[in-house]
């Protein structure tokens, strides 16, 4: 990160004991050393496994929350995190990890993992709205950058999503966070779960069609987002190289010159 520019990064990255998870996860490691996020969204790791996949001098905060294994969601960034709330999700290690990262733009980050399976809207809806009334709850300021990024399990046209991004209210509460995939890709489905990945294909949902459901998210003021979104790409689609039954979302957010609510000069 140069000046007041931040790339972030979400990651399944599929348990480590289905397909080879050692070479996945060397795969990993060198993406990530080639990409150079500065905040990563992890889920499907162990909790003291990061450390070996990012930088020394990272700093690393994981959900409470674990499957008997170990595994779980764990929020990585180069500048020290200090969590200050967790959601239960319900249910194994479903859950929301809302931290301040002391980048130096002033950050908040809410690392979303709701539950997956088919047909669990309705708790992915509380989940979204529990989260979201957490992060109003905790902000110091209605102006602070706020990036909520995971792999959510749902797509754009799903309620919890629809929620999310301002185009529907639920239980009473209305936020709007601007998805960086559509904002820089109108119109296009980034599926990020898909049969063109044969990790997919050798997995546990074969009849998969394609979706996308991880996302990047940035927080709106009320005259919109307070980040601004140059770039959101897939990334670790090289089927040579696997790492995961998902496709990573990484986007390049900057502070605009001019901040959402202000007039041009003139």
């Amino acid at each position: 990160m140069t000046g007041e520019r931040l790339r972030v990064l979400t990651i399944n990255a599929l348990a480590p004991e289905y397909a080879d998870g050692p070479r996945r996860r060397a795969n990993l490691r060198d993406g990530l050393r080639r990409l150079r996020p500065d905040v990563v969204a992890f889920q499907e790791v162990g909790a003291d496994e990061v450390a070996g996949l990012v930088d020394d001098g990272w700093h690393i905060a994981p959900t409470s929350r674990r499957t008997p294994d170990g595994l779980g969601a764990t929020l990585a960034a180069r500048w020290p995190i200090e969590p200050l709330r967790e959601i239960d999700g319900g249910g194994s290690w479903y859950a929301t990890l809302i931290a301040e990262v002391r980048a130096p733009i002033g950050l908040l980050v809410a690392h979303h993992k709701p539950v997956w399976p088919y047909g669990a809207e309705r708790a992915r809806e509380r989940h979204a709205v529990a989260a979201a009334r957490a992060v109003e709850d905790v902000l110091p300021g209605a102006d602070r950058h706020v990036v909520l990024l995971g792999d959510l399990d749902a797509t754009p046209d799903s309620a919890g999503i629809r929620f999310l991004t301002g185009r529907q209210s639920l239980d009473g509460t209305g936020v709007c966070y601007q998805d960086a995939w559509a904002a820089t890709h109108p119109g296009e489905p980034g599926h990020t779960f898909t049969p063109d990945n044969p990790l997919v294909q050798t997995g546990d949902m074969p009849t998969e069609a394609g979706r996308r459901i991880d996302y990047v998210l940035v927080r709106c003021a009320a005259h919109g987002p307070t980040l601004q979104v140059d770039r959101c790409e897939r990334v670790f689609t090289d089927h040579a190289h696997p790492i995961s039954d998902h496709y990573g979302v990484l986007a390049d957010l900057r502070v605009p010159p001019r901040p959402p609510g202000t007039l041009a000069p003139g």
